[in-house]
């Protein structure tokens, strides 16, 4: 049967199609036209260029999310190596477990956050299903591990602080030896800012050096040799309670940028996600 004028022009000047208020797919008007007919195939395109709209403003918004996580990443990782190189075992968290560092920690740290930055960058902008999954689950495994730690800390708070103090004092014995002098340092401006000595008090020392002697910073006021033999001229405060006290005391800010890292993530898996279901739909009405 021949079509009609009337058809045809209906046909061909359908708003949704003529009109340049979509972009859509090359070959899109006559695969869906041939297929669906005027008007059902307009509402399929229209929707699709719904979907590739929406994909793209997700898209650029995740790719700039993953930039900034990626440059986050770069910069722990420097801090790390900085301080590796120029302050060796700095703040050495267990004397069981030396490698335990704050420069390794933060290596560790800044390496895992630019390897997820980089997967959910190149994800974002290739459109890759595969890699925009892959950067959920690894944004999802970390975020499960960090709130499983912060319950067992709270749940075990006193038998972690039983082990805190018996290793610290079995890190004191590191302080002053060679290849440790970030330690040093440390334990250093902590027993000066903080008034304090030793982890429990001053005489966690004399195991150290084997008489009656402390480091010269946990004196009152600082001279060469201040340490021997003058237990009156010492700070009596013990170091773990008191950084334990500042720490209560500044609750609210270690609240908030806990807050604040656990919203960042949150964010990086609801983009994710977003996307992927962006990428689903926009394959589904426009294949």
């Amino acid at each position: 049967m021949r079509r009609s004028s009337t058809d045809e022009s209906t046909y061909h000047r359908s708003p949704s199609v003529d009109s340049k208020d979509y972009s859509f797919p090359n070959g899109a008007f006559r695969r869906y036209s041939s297929m669906y007919g005027g008007q059902f195939g307009a509402a399929k395109l229209k929707r699709c260029s719904m979907a590739h709209n929406c994909l793209q403003c997700i898209k650029y918004l995740m790719f700039v999310f993953n930039l900034l996580f990626w440059l986050g990443g770069c910069g722990i990782l420097g801090v790390g190596i900085w301080l590796a190189v120029t302050q060796g075992n700095f703040a050495t968290l267990s004397s069981s477990f030396p490698s335990l560092s704050a420069a390794n920690l933060l290596i560790i740290t800044g390496t895992f956050v630019m390897i997820i930055g980089f997967v959910g960058c190149i994800g974002a902008i290739k459109e890759n299903k595969c890699l925009l999954l892959s950067f959920f689950i690894m944004l999802l495994i970390i975020f499960v591990l960090e709130l499983t730690v912060v319950i067992l800390f709270f749940v075990y708070t006193d038998k972690i602080d039983k082990y805190a103090q018996r290793d610290l004092k079995k890190g004191l014995h590191l302080y002053g030896t060679d290849g440790n002098i970030g330690l040093t340092n440390a334990w250093s401006i902590i027993q000066t800012d903080f008034r304090c000595c030793g982890v429990s008090n001053y005489t966690d020392w004399f195991e150290v050096y084997n008489t009656t002697r402390v480091p010269d910073s946990c004196c009152l006021e600082f001279s060469e040799n201040c340490g021997l033999h003058s237990p009156g001229t010492w700070w009596k405060a013990p170091c773990y309670e008191t950084v334990k006290l500042w720490l209560q005391e500044n609750l609210l800010a270690v609240g908030i940028f806990g807050l604040c890292t656990a919203l960042v993530q949150i964010l990086g898996l609801t983009f994710a996600m977003t996307m992927y279901c962006q990428v689903v739909k926009a394959d589904t009405y426009c294949a």
